[in-house]
């Protein structure tokens, strides 16, 4: 297990003092904005339309694909390539987070994750005719990627911040994604919308569109790259990559003496769940299920990136002032609301479908930045990567049931009503077992201390 010396374990102990540690989260902020794009032009508002329509294109009769011999229905694909990203990311990021505290070097493995998911992203030009399985490979790796990366920049936050900077801390970061999403969204609705103009076919300007992620996050990532610092760490062990998955229950093992983190984990990975389906079908909803044609989808996500830079910011301060977990809760009964109200949204009413998305952008950000911050108190110190590599897993590694719920109920009914319907559970049951959880007695266990509000 890796230990951090001369008092960097301890944010406030900063070898460079207080302008130090505010550098660092300076460009801590900057994977956010750099990667955030693809969350956001590429999972949540081209990429599902785009591929599904390549996967009918290229369906028999009855409106089925066969990779490697599966009948898959084209309608299904997007999902389930999601889906398989997911268990993907699971198998790596064991691997990674042991490494990255043996060895406290995480700038590299940040680095060769972000460029690899980057690189596949900017691939995505290469998406048209037929190509629906190179679509869905490059989805898969872009994806696992992604979270891989979230896995490692995300273990930066308590070495980075005190236990009072956190709640703000990390809800700066996610509005300064849902920044940069917003204004890359301006950028491709600019585009799409004038592609006749530009000499472009959709086509052209969707790819473009997809590619233009990749070049922005392999960019923005040189920010933190440089400006976030590796701990050094007490030398000894295995390899770390060839004992990543002894870590793993290694670390399994050592959370079992803290189940209060792990009623926290277990609680997160099932509202979380429905959270990211949310965002990674919501434009396949309306796309296939409304009938809204695509400027719609891009200004109504436009307008989630908007709300949700103020919605992360908002919720920070009510966490200050009622806590982290009263304020998860309370989104949570808002994510269920959102979710009753787009089953009877009618087809075609645009104007319905832009109130759901303000009603979303308005808990988007704030739900999971505070749910990173609350998870940072629960974390002993020196073993942040390989937690925050289960916690990413609860964050992406295991969001694999939602989507896989998603594309197995519309594969049965042919309903997307009936798929997105079927997310409500995930969010009742998370709240409920996270109103279980004692958050100020977890954070006690893990042997951190106690903020006066959480």
């Amino acid at each position: 297990m890796s230990t951090d010396t001369a008092g960097t374990a301890d944010p406030a102990g900063h070898p460079d003092g207080t302008e130090g540690r505010r550098r660092e989260q300076r460009g801590w902020y900057f994977y956010d904005f750099a990667c955030s794009v693809y969350s956001t032009s590429v999972l949540t508002v081209f990429l599902g339309p785009y591929l599904t329509s390549i996967a009918k294109a290229a369906a028999d009769a009855d409106g089925f694909v066969h990779p490697l011999g599966i009948p898959v229905r084209a309608g299904s694909l997007f999902a389930y390539a999601v889906s398989v990203s997911i268990v993907v990311a699971v198998i790596v990021m064991p691997v990674a987070g042991a490494a990255a505290d043996r060895t406290g070097r995480k700038k590299p493995l940040l680095a060769a994750a972000a460029y690899t998911g980057a690189t596949a992203t900017a691939c995505m030009f290469f998406l048209e005719g037929h190509r629906y399985l190179l679509g869905a490979f490059l989805l898969i790796v872009a994806n696992a990627s992604i979270s891989v990366s979230m896995a490692l920049y995300n273990a930066y936050l308590p070495q980075i911040a005190t236990a009072q900077e956190r709640d703000a801390v990390s809800s700066k970061g996610w509005a300064f994604g849902y920044t940069s999403g917003a204004l890359v969204l301006v950028l491709n609705l600019v585009l799409f919308t004038g592609h006749d103009s530009f000499g472009l076919s959709e086509s052209d300007a969707i790819r473009i569109c997809l590619a233009s992620a990749g070049v922005w996050w392999g960019a923005f990532a040189l920010v933190p790259l440089r400006r976030l610092r590796d701990r050094r760490v007490t030398p000894g062990g295995e390899g770390a990559v060839g004992s990543g998955w002894r870590q793993l229950r290694a670390t399994l093992r050592d959370m079992r003496r803290h189940p209060l983190t792990l009623s926290f984990l277990l609680a997160y990975l099932v509202y979380n769940d429905g959270v990211q389906t949310v965002i990674s079908q919501a434009s396949l909803y309306g796309s296939e299920e409304l009938g809204l044609d695509q400027t719609t989808l891009i200004t109504a996500v436009l307008l989630v990136q908007v709300l949700a830079v103020a919605g992360a910011l908002g919720m920070g301060r009510l966490a200050r002032l009622y806590g982290a977990k009263r304020t998860i809760l309370a989104s949570l009964a808002v994510w269920t609301l959102i979710l009753a109200a787009a089953y009877v949204l009618p087809a075609g009413a645009p104007v319905f479908f832009y109130t759901l998305a303000a009603a979303i952008g308005l808990v988007l950000g704030g739900s999971q930045a505070l749910s990173r911050s609350l998870f940072s108190h629960l974390v002993p110190r020196g073993k942040e990567a390989e937690y925050f590599s289960a916690y990413e897993m609860s964050d992406r590694g295991l969001s694999w049931l939602g989507p896989l719920a998603f594309g197995l109920c519309y594969q049965l009914t042919g309903s997307y009503r009936d798929a997105l319907l079927s997310l409500v559970a995930f969010f009742a049951l998370g709240a409920v077992l996270l109103a279980r959880v004692p958050v100020r007695a977890a954070v006690a266990a893990a042997g951190n201390a106690v903020p006066e509000r959480i």
